[in-house]
């Protein structure tokens, strides 16, 4: 499984910025760029992308505020 789609969907369900999402997530504002560029990330690297998006979904079902709300 390829982990650019999950992370594409991801984005588009929460209309968030690919730079910020990869901030976030890696510390990386172009993991998302270099995702689309054929980036292989490692398999910690993946399975982190993957626990955060599992998290934000399950608190988007609890009806939490996104972790992605812009700071005031």
């Amino acid at each position: 499984m390829s982990l650019l789609p999950v992370v594409e969907r991801h984005l588009r369900a929460h209309s968030v910025p690919p730079s910020r999402f990869g901030r976030l997530v890696t510390g990386d504002p172009r993991f998302v760029f270099d995702l689309r560029r054929g980036r292989e990330p490692r398999a910690a690297t993946r399975d982190r992308v993957l626990a955060h998006i599992a998290s934000t979904e399950a608190a988007n079902r609890q009806k939490k505020e996104m972790p992605y709300a812009p700071a005031n």
